[in-house]
């Protein structure tokens, strides 16, 4: 008998919307509002059925308790979500930022950290130009 994995893939487009709407304790009409809304967009199957992941019910479960515990509008539920998601962006953008650093620091004595000139700063054998300087 083979063994389930270990972790399961959080983004795995796995549960139809009976089942979503069950794990999130919602209406599926709900689930198809906030779909038509934006909020919590599932993956489509060919035949145009939704199939929700984990982190989809995670998410219904967040606008949920945003609306209904915390009296947030749809709109403002709306905002919160994207900048979670610019935040989670900008969360993953300070790790490569930190391995970098480390990988400078782990270098040899001597060895030339950057350079720069009026159109790039060169990281080692990286070469970051002035449009991704800015971001």
């Amino acid at each position: 008998m083979e063994s389930l994995p270990d972790r399961l893939d959080r983004d795995a487009p796995l549960f139809p919307i009976s089942t979503a709407a069950r794990l999130a304790g919602m209406h599926p009409q709900t689930l198809r509002t906030y779909d038509r809304l934006g909020l919590v967009v599932p993956t489509r199957t060919r035949g145009r059925g939704r199939r929700y992941s984990l982190r989809d019910v995670a998410r219904l479960r967040l606008v949920q308790y945003l609306s209904q515990d915390e009296g947030i509008n749809l709109n403002g539920v709306q905002r919160i979500l994207e900048l979670e998601l610019r935040l989670d962006g900008l969360q993953k953008r300070v790790e490569e930022l930190t391995a970098e650093l480390r990988a400078a620091h782990a270098a040899p004595p001597g060895t030339r950290l950057f350079t720069a000139s009026s159109s790039a700063v060169h990281l080692g054998a990286v070469v970051r130009t002035q449009r991704a300087i800015g971001r």
